[in-house]
């Protein structure tokens, strides 16, 4: 059931509860096959983390306040509910998803979940959230496993709003408009549509991201599903850690040729500038919720199965209650899916990308009742339409300096819809 309340000083009444498992196993098999696929939800990481399903509570807002207005729904929840949590762990309890979009104009609403049912892991510990409008006296098991869901068939792709000749047009013209000195850096993505002969089952999607991308967060809010390399940020009891990536090279498959190009990636001074960018935006970003940060000088070099990518983790300790939603708002969009000035990479971005990116390249991740949750950028992901769940929207988008090249950056983008392209496929290994 959802419900989405018309008072905001009413505080909303709802009843959790949280049981200790001895071991939840496979968190991403607990997702049930009878659900509709935009109530699974995801945040699921090297086997620990949360997913969820069905519809407790749902408030979707959009515009410039949809931050706020999601932060104070949030608040108005947690004052009224009744929790009773076994665990008592960050993802404990009351738990919220959420997915927001990129821009402000955006038509697509960012859309805020409290699941019915939340199964977690975290550090060897495991546990089953039950949420419901009514006290409930049920036993608080796990489900009986689902079947394992099936590949999508007679896949076919074809361009979306951008195709690849449009995006070189649009990079050529933002390196004309740095060289003119109107920005330093902005970031613009292109989308690719794939459609299927049946449903799109998001457990298969996110079975194989997990299954290829252990590095990245494994994700899905509302039909928005895919793997993020890039943490926004988490709060987790009062430490704030933030993973910024910026400045990208394809791998060969040829490990020895694949450690020169990282060298050449840690000394190229396009690629560092572009992540000194995305860095500054974080620190000063997090700096007034902070009472110390731990920038690292240099970035080190995270290897993905498609990609790698200059990385930099910044840690600070929380000088205030700002929580993880708010700390997450405060960062977007950074310059690692902006640019750099913010605000005029954004409008730039809005005069050449030509596509809503919808909730692409925006804050997807987690909250739980105390406020620490994590959020993390919504990249290599695509979502699945709403009203034909045969058809998903993928994304990918590179950052554009000085001496960027269109061509380069369209084989860049390629790469980084290789992830999704892979997941989509059916497995030939089973």
């Amino acid at each position: 059931m959802s419900m989405q309340p018309a008072s905001r000083a009413t505080p909303v009444s709802v009843v959790v509860r949280t049981a200790a498992l001895d071991d939840a196993g496979s968190l991403l098999e607990h997702l049930p096959a009878d659900v509709p696929h935009d109530e699974l939800v995801s945040w699921v990481r090297r086997g620990d983390g949360l997913v969820g399903w069905g519809e407790a509570l749902v408030l979707e807002t959009s515009g410039p306040s949809r931050f706020a207005e999601a932060e104070a729904w949030w608040d108005r929840v947690r004052v009224g509910a009744a929790v009773r949590n076994e665990v008592g762990v960050p993802g404990s309890g009351l738990v919220c998803f959420g997915s927001f979009p990129f821009s402000d104009d955006s038509n697509e609403p960012a859309r805020l979940v409290v699941p019915s049912t939340v199964v977690g892991r975290r550090e060897g510990r495991s546990w089953v959230t039950r949420t419901t409008l009514e006290p409930q006296l049920s036993p608080l098991g796990l489900p009986e496993p689902s079947p394992p869901p099936d590949a999508p068939t007679d896949l076919a792709f074809a361009d979306g709003d951008v195709s690849p000749s449009d995006y070189a047009h649009a990079v050529a013209e933002a390196v004309a408009r740095i060289a003119a000195g109107e920005i330093d850096k902005v970031v613009l993505a292109r989308d690719l549509v794939a459609t299927s002969s049946t449903p799109i089952d998001p457990r298969w999607l996110l079975r194989r991201l997990a299954e290829s991308y252990e590095n990245t967060w494994v994700f899905a809010v509302a039909g928005l599903v895919g793997a993020t390399p890039e943490l926004l940020v988490r709060r987790d009891k009062g430490l704030i850690t933030s993973r910024v990536l910026a400045g990208t090279i394809r791998r060969t498959g040829d490990d020895e040729a694949d450690l020169a190009l990282a060298g050449s990636l840690a000394r190229s001074s396009k690629d560092l500038e572009e992540h000194e960018y995305a860095v500054r935006s974080v620190a000063d970003a997090l700096a007034p919720h902070s009472s110390s940060m731990n920038v690292p000088e240099s970035p080190f070099v995270l290897h993905l199965p498609n990609v790698m990518h200059l990385a930099t983790d910044v840690a600070a300790v929380s000088a205030d209650d700002a929580s993880s939603l708010a700390l997450a708002a405060s960062l977007h969009p950074s310059a690692a899916v902006g640019g750099t000035p913010t605000a005029a990479a954004v409008r730039l971005i809005g005069e050449l990308e030509h596509m809503d990116r919808g909730r692409y390249a925006g804050p997807v991740g987690w909250m739980d009742g105390n406020g620490d949750g994590a959020w993390g950028i919504a990249l290599r992901s695509g979502a699945i339409d709403r009203d034909d769940p045969r058809q998903i929207r993928l994304y990918a988008g590179c950052g554009i300096v000085a001496g960027s090249d269109p061509e380069s950056e369209v084989a860049e983008s390629t790469a980084k819809l290789i992830p999704m392209r892979d997941a989509l496929a059916p497995d030939h290994h089973a």
